[in-house]
């Protein structure tokens, strides 16, 4: 679990996006209905994005269950290649970026579950070292502390993570603009600011 005060920060940040996106799924769906047609990708955004702020209040608290992991991971894998080909069919250039940072934040939390053990290998190892110690500040040496507990998390990672960080920073931005752009839509806008915040947040946190 991630550690007080960020599990409550990043409970309430995400209890915010998955309310906003239900509110603004439910009209949508009645609309659907009406018209028996397909779903848009209004509606798939927005189950997405419930989904995500779900697992990430999940993962604040709770990390113990390597199948609820995996199965996150084959969640948002089937939603980012559902929404794939939207980019084809948006109506403009923004709606179009606006897209693509939908889907940057679905590949940084596929990341982020994927890599889960990696990233917070060094956090652990951490732990494990503080408790080690003796007294004296010695730390006792034999075959069972050799191994995981003395392997961090991988340069490779650790570099992958700050790209995603990035990736999270830049959609943050994006909506950031939008949001001083736009009279519309703004409680949206900040819906989508907030769970990119909280997505790089939550990398840094991981990877810490």
């Amino acid at each position: 679990m991630i550690a007080a005060p960020w599990n409550l920060i990043l409970t309430i940040a995400f209890v915010f996006t998955g309310l906003v996106c239900l509110i603004d799924l439910m009209p949508r769906l009645a609309r659907a209905r009406g018209r028996k047609g397909p779903f848009d990708g209004e509606i798939l955004v927005d189950v997405n994005h419930i989904l995500m702020s779900a697992a990430m209040i999940w993962m604040s608290w709770s990390m113990e269950s390597e199948l609820a992991l995996w199965i996150q991971v084959a969640v948002f894998t089937a939603l980012t290649l559902a929404l794939l080909p939207l980019l084809g069919r948006t109506r403009n250039a923004p709606a179009r970026i606006g897209l693509l940072g939908h889907l940057i934040l679905n590949a940084a939390m596929i990341w982020m579950l994927a890599a889960m053990p990696l990233l917070m290998a060094g956090m652990n190892m951490g732990h494990d070292m503080d408790s080690g110690m003796d007294m004296g500040g010695q730390m006792p040496m034999d075959d069972t502390t050799v191994g995981p507990m003395m392997m961090g998390t991988p340069m490779w990672a650790d570099i992958v993570n700050v790209f995603f960080v990035a990736l999270s920073a830049a959609t943050m931005l994006w909506w950031l603009y939008r949001l001083a752009c736009s009279r519309h839509h703004r409680l949206h806008a900040t819906c989508h600011i907030v769970m990119a915040a909280g997505m790089g947040v939550m990398l840094i946190l991981m990877n810490g």
